[in-house]
């Protein structure tokens, strides 16, 4: 049986934690949600992941410090940073820091599949 990719996703929005998953199995990829980044770096799913879908802008923990976190412990999983706040600004820092994609929310299913494709062939 094929190995599915491990899609993580750190929001603080319930729905999008609840959706988004539902929405990645849907595609074929397994997937796990966190409300923070603190909550994913404390669990067992960091060194499985393939890919992780981030927030940009939560509480506590931000998602430009998640993944500057993680780099910091040697970790170069593929970074697709979502937002609501999308003032192109945004865009061009996570792309800059080496994000695959910074996904202006709503997205379409075609911009988060194109942006998954990217960051599964850099993994």
């Amino acid at each position: 049986m094929e190995q599915l990719s491990v899609v993580s996703i750190v929001d603080d929005d319930l729905s999008v934690r609840e959706s988004l998953p539902d929405l990645l199995k849907e595609l074929g990829y397994s997937a796990r949600a966190f409300a923070s980044g603190e909550e994913y770096l404390a669990s067992a799913h960091v060194g499985q992941t393939a890919c992780l879908i981030v927030d940009v802008a939560m509480p506590g923990m931000s998602g430009p410090e998640l993944q500057r976190e993680l780099r910091q412990r040697g970790n170069k999983t593929p970074v697709i940073f979502m937002t609501a706040k999308d003032d192109g600004t945004i865009r061009k820092h996570a792309l800059r820091e080496g994000a695959i994609d910074c996904l202006a929310k709503p997205f379409t299913e075609m911009d988060l599949l194109e942006a998954l494709g990217r960051a599964l062939e850099t993994g």
